[in-house]
């Protein structure tokens, strides 16, 4: 049964000879996050998880647990492991996360929980932290700046022959554990069961080490060990399409499980097969949004961004909105890794939607610039449009972009390089370890959430020690 909170308790004091308490960002963060909007749709996805899970069971782990500890997680990039041990270990933390003297979830039980929290749920929450920085005066949201950066997925550099090699072994694994659950009742044949992760194995390392090879002779030799690993793969896709189908006539939660497990395999493997020979065998340049990347994460696209050091990245392309104040009001995860421009519009209608007002300032690099969007945003009243012009600019463009408001706008704009800098060596956003689209989601969701937070809170503490104390008059 779902519960908003332990009783309360003061853990500090309990040991009031050690002095301890919280520091003053996390203090005020701590009062933030009492807030009852925050808590209440974290609360409904997790009613979700159970028909009766606000009504009948023993009380399980306070919403308000859930959502200190998920946050203190980003806060500090620790791994569910990590989180457990050190939330134990720290008195602080205990009284933060409002576990006092109860037991700390385990990790795994952590992991659960986050799953089950939405994807939407999480961008609404931040429609809430954009609220409070309102009302507490952090932004007013004069000022909006625009810039898109790259959320890496976890996979390994996607070569064809990887691809294939991750298909054949996963399958195999699957299988070996497909076979404990058929046993021998399954008339699938001597060989339904036979891994072929070996010979896949050997002919990618030699697919390797003919790669380094030059001449007709060694284009030649490359096809023919493309070929024979194509066909293991082929043989090992028809074995485990027999496998799953016995799975699926089987009632057993175990071999439900194991279907569920393969069948999403299959169809990605047939389109690593699809490119691998069109790419080796036929020679075709395959386009960049054909490719599947990985048999794991298959929302993982192309990006060319020709960075130094880092010319083609393999992720997803995220758009940010940031106002005055280190605030990122909004963010979207693209579907395509093409141009920026055509965001420029939907980004001021959400910005008045969530002010109630347009910004005097929007501020964005060269790639969302065209002469229909300094004229819509001029439009929507956008006083100041500071996007430098691409292409062969006029000498009245330029004399604009030289004025001291413009100059000052790109300035501003440049602050939020920085504030992505940070959401990645800070809050995760280089690179995501979960899995899917949701997982990815949830990932960017809470990272830009915590940060928010934390930035209301470091303003609000900042204040706070700004402020002279004032000392009662003594009495005379």
């Amino acid at each position: 049964m779902l519960v908003d909170c332990y009783p309360p308790m003061n853990l500090f004091a309990l040991a009031p000879d050690l002095a301890p308490g919280f520091d003053p960002v996390l203090r005020e963060l701590d009062r933030l996050l009492e807030d009852k909007v925050i808590l209440q749709g974290i609360k409904a996805d997790m009613a979700r998880r159970s028909r009766r899970g606000l009504t009948a069971g023993r009380p399980g782990t306070p919403v308000e647990v859930i959502v200190r500890l998920l946050m203190v997680k980003r806060l500090y990039g620790w791994s569910y492991e990590k989180l457990e041990h050190f939330v134990g270990d720290s008195l602080v933390l205990r009284q933060f996360c409002r576990i006092y003297q109860e037991k700390v979830p385990a990790d795994t039980t952590l992991l659960r929980w986050a799953r089950v929290i939405a994807p939407a749920t999480l961008a609404a929450l931040n429609e809430r932290v954009v609220a409070l920085a309102r009302d507490l005066k952090v932004t007013a949201g004069t000022k909006l700046r625009l810039d898109s950066t790259v959320v890496e997925t976890t996979i390994h550099h996607p070569s064809d022959s990887g691809l294939l090699d991750d298909g054949v072994r996963v399958l195999g694994r699957l299988m070996r554990r497909a076979k404990a659950v058929l046993g021998t009742t399954a008339d699938l044949g001597k060989r339904a069961f036979q891994a072929h992760t070996r010979s896949a194995r050997q002919l990618v390392q030699r697919l390797h080490r003919l790669g380094r090879r030059k001449g007709d002779d060694a284009a030649g030799a490359l096809r023919a060990a493309y070929g024979r690993l194509i066909t293991v793969a082929r043989k090992t896709r028809r074995q485990a399409a027999r496998v799953a189908a016995a799975l699926r006539r089987r009632t057993e939660p175990a071999a439900r499980r194991l279907a569920h497990h393969i069948d999403p395999i299959l169809p990605r493997l047939d389109r690593v097969l699809a490119q691998t020979e069109r790419r080796v065998l036929h020679g075709e340049a395959v386009p960049a949004g054909d490719k599947i990347l990985s048999l794991f994460e298959p929302h993982t696209q192309i990006i060319v961004r020709h960075k130094a050091g880092k010319p083609v990245e393999f992720g997803r392309k995220v758009w940010l909105e940031e106002v005055e104040g280190g605030i990122v009001s909004g963010w979207r995860l693209l579907d395509t890794p093409g141009q920026d421009a055509p965001y420029l519009v939907p980004s001021l209608e959400a910005h008045r939607a969530r002010f109630g007002k347009p910004p005097r300032l929007v501020a964005a690099d060269r790639g969302v610039f065209s002469r229909n969007n300094e004229v819509q945003a001029r439009q929507a009243g956008v006083r100041h449009v500071a996007i430098p012009a691409t292409g062969q600019v006029p000498p009245e463009r330029r004399r604009e972009e030289r004025q001291r408001w413009f100059r000052q706008g790109f300035r501003f704009r440049a602050g939020i390089e920085g504030r992505i800098s940070v959401l990645q060596r800070v809050y995760g956003l280089d690179r995501c370890p979960d899995h899917g689209d949701d997982g990815l989601a949830r990932w960017i969701g809470w990272g830009i959430v915590t940060a928010n937070l934390e930035r209301i809170a470091r303003t609000l503490a900042e204040r706070a020690t700004a402020q002279p104390a004032t000392q009662p008059a003594e009495a005379a």
